[in-house]
């Protein structure tokens, strides 16, 4: 990734498709009612868990929108959700244990796993399957030392939102092989093909669900670094401790910032869903036209999964073309992963303007021509 964003700015006129930065900027209201917390004196460490404020408004939330009701003993506030996930995993593992992968995944997955002792197994997924995770394929990775199973729907980069049956299955996978599940959700708000799905709220998965929410895609804060874990109380205990001898806490301002999106959401959130479904739904239709590319509906995330194996070239040959004759940066699907090479991944992060200009240039390419 970090190779991709170098390369792209030798070129003035570069359309950036690479990082999931949303170039919305975080609302007006949330950043004047943080300011003026910050003025307020909202500049000093907060309570170990999380501002008490910021907690409690998660857990209206979540009963609100879920009918989940949590504890405040079950909430953890995080600088962002990759942190989140550097706890999840530091609290469970022992040294050698394994975490099953679905990929294509995100990136750092196999690496935090690996940073905190264990073992990252690959369970790949396939187009043909709607990249949902097979139970066959699922069950024959299990050994003795699998300790854990990541789960991130809607999902990066795919693109596709795991279905109840699916997220069912592998409830029952992980009930009767005593595993964890660490549920990624960075997405929930842009789940298209159904509504979201925590899997926590499925029957017998509260005691061995770990949750990720992070406040950078659905509130358009990136920037910020804030997310939060919910997890059973002894559970959000260790991670406590651990995060208290890494970072204390999440920022004080951050935090607050968080909390008047929370309560903003109803005002904030739809306009942000609204230009990704119709940016999901413009792209999809500009590929299906051009020749030798092809990709799922959309169902979720701000994500496409582009398939180019029809070009005869790799991802990343087709990603270096893309950059140096259209000016188009998009990321090569191996870097989620070998099972997603034949692919490019293609971040809605630009306005329809822009994103026709880049169809525009591409459909020009010898190797998307007829």
């Amino acid at each position: 990734m970090t190779e991709s964003a170098f390369l792209g700015k030798e070129y003035p006129d570069l359309i950036n498709f690479s990082i999931g930065d949303p170039d919305f900027t975080t609302d007006e209201r949330i950043i004047n009612a943080a300011f003026t917390d910050a003025k307020n004196g909202h500049t000093h460490y907060t309570d170990l868990f999380g501002d008490p404020e910021l907690r409690e408004e998660i857990c209206m939330y979540h009963h609100d929108v879920y009918h989940f009701q949590v504890g405040l003993d079950e909430c953890l506030v995080t600088t962002s959700g990759s942190q989140a996930m550097f706890l999840a995993l530091e609290a469970i593992l022992d040294e050698g244990d394994e975490v099953i992968v679905p990929e294509p995944c995100f990136t750092p997955y196999p690496y935090q796993i690996r940073i905190s002792g264990g073992k990252p197994v690959v369970l790949p997924t396939l187009e043909e399957d709607g990249f949902q995770p097979d139970m066959g394929r699922l069950k024959s990775l299990l050994t003795n030392r699998t300790k854990a199973m990541i789960i991130n729907t809607p999902n990066n980069p795919t693109g596709v939102c795991y279905s109840r049956e699916t997220l069912e299955r592998i409830a029952q996978v992980a009930m009767d092989h005593d595993l964890m599940i660490i549920a990624d959700d960075i997405y929930p708000l842009f789940s298209y093909a159904e509504p979201h799905v925590p899997v926590a709220t499925l029957e017998g998965m509260r005691e061995r669900t770990i949750t990720i929410r992070s406040f950078s895609k659905d509130y358009a804060m990136t920037g910020w670094r804030v997310g939060y874990t919910l997890a059973p109380p002894f559970l959000t205990k260790m991670m406590e401790e651990i995060n208290e001898n890494n970072v204390f806490t999440a920022p004080s301002i951050s935090q607050r910032a968080a909390l008047h999106g929370l309560r903003m959401r109803n005002l904030v959130q739809p306009p942000l869903v609204e230009e990704y479904q119709k940016r999901s739904y413009y792209a999809y239709e500009r590929i299906k036209n051009i020749p030798r590319m092809s990709v799922l509906f959309p169902q979720g995330s701000i994500y496409l999964f582009v398939n180019i194996k029809k070009t005869g070239l790799n991802s990343r040959e087709v990603t270096t073309k893309l950059l140096h004759e259209a000016h188009v940066l998009v990321l090569p699907g191996y870097a989620f992963g070998a099972s997603g090479e034949g692919y490019v991944r293609i971040a809605l992060s630009v306005g329809l303007d822009k994103m026709g200009e880049a169809f525009d240039r591409i459909s020009l390419m010898d190797i998307f021509s007829h």
